[in-house]
């Protein structure tokens, strides 16, 4: 298992100008470790986060879209994968931070934990390259050649979580209008 805090800094260290959306734990997690409110999008309901990089990824092709997402919150809309894989984006980048439970909402178990494959899930829907983590050290190596690939790129890291005390989030209507300022003002 990899410690989520540990993969979400190397993914961290190599974004670059990428935008990120974020969505539950992997939002409080990602919250902590960057600066950078005009290029992080939150999504605060479950299962939404890969539709909004799907649309904010066909809306800025030019740029890196990157989804922090959590196998709890992708369960709750596997139609996603289809979707993401139908529009084919070369600049989607589909993080899953897979723990096997809903770590935000008391660490209930997720259907299917440790039966059922989200990289399969993946490979069948269509995505373009599916990786699959456990060590820190394969993916530390892996992952700037990865985010070279054409998308969409899923990849699926078994995490761990730390205890993180309960903070105050940014709303996505605060993320979104930071967004958009900043997508108004760059070059595309």
């Amino acid at each position: 298992m990899i410690p989520s805090l540990e993969a979400l800094r190397a993914i961290h260290d190599l974004r670059r100008n990428a935008l990120v959306v974020a969505t539950m734990t992997g939002r409080r997690e990602w919250d902590t470790l960057s600066q950078n409110p005009a290029q992080d999008m939150a999504i605060n309901a479950m299962g939404k986060a890969s539709s909004f990089a799907l649309g904010l990824a066909l809306a800025q092709p030019t740029r890196k879209v990157i989804v922090i997402d959590g196998d709890g919150s992708l369960l709750m809309n596997l139609g996603t994968l289809a979707s993401v894989a139908g529009k084919k984006p070369a600049n989607l980048v589909h993080i899953v931070l897979e723990n096997g439970g809903y770590t935000n909402t008391g660490g209930e178990p997720t259907p299917g934990a440790g039966i059922s494959s989200l990289p399969e899930m993946a490979k069948g829907a269509g995505y373009a390259k599916v990786y699959e983590y456990d060590d820190i050290e394969e993916f530390r190596i892996d992952v700037e050649g990865v985010f070279r690939e054409k998308g969409p790129v899923f990849i699926c890291l078994h995490v761990r979580h730390a205890d993180m005390p309960r903070t105050q989030m940014r709303s996505s209507a605060q993320t979104a209008h930071e967004m958009q300022e900043m997508l108004a003002h760059s070059p595309s």
